[in-house]
């Protein structure tokens, strides 16, 4: 993970869809740091504390099949992503699922909004999802 996101914005490529999720907490830098540092794992993520803002580049494959700019405002941690047709959903579902995972005690919910009309919605979690989650990486964890 990179402290800076404008060194990731410099080559991106231009995605054709577009969807928003708005999530409201009282920890919208918190929660924006937490998910890029969690997802810079697999990633290219980005984080830049002074501006609050950062971005998630899905390109553990090779080239990048979407991008997530992440930005904060008052009670509100704002998701903006840009993919082809072909990976938006899973790209909501990932990035939506592991940010509903880190507030699952506030009960976090993110609600994506899509150009063209309601994209998926992750959380909020209740614990029997939080261990049945647990379990399943475990066991991925375990066969590899």
């Amino acid at each position: 993970m990179t402290d800076s996101a404008d060194s990731a914005d410099s080559a991106q490529p231009a995605f054709s869809r577009l969807s928003t999720a708005r999530v409201s907490t009282d920890r919208p830098s918190r929660y924006g740091k937490q998910l890029a540092a969690h997802m810079g794992r697999k990633i290219t993520s980005s984080w830049d504390e002074t501006a609050q803002t950062g971005s998630l580049t899905f390109d553990r494959e090779g080239a990048a099949t979407g991008v997530v700019r992440l930005s904060c405002h008052d009670g509100v941690l704002q998701l903006d992503l840009a993919a082809e047709d072909e990976h938006l959903e899973r790209l909501e579902q990932v990035t939506g699922i592991h940010l509903a995972r880190f507030g699952a005690k506030e009960g976090i919910v993110v609600s994506w909004i899509r150009q063209d009309g309601p994209g998926t919605t992750q959380g909020p979690l209740a614990a029997e999802d939080l261990e049945r989650m647990r379990a399943k990486r475990e066991a991925r964890q375990a066969s590899s």
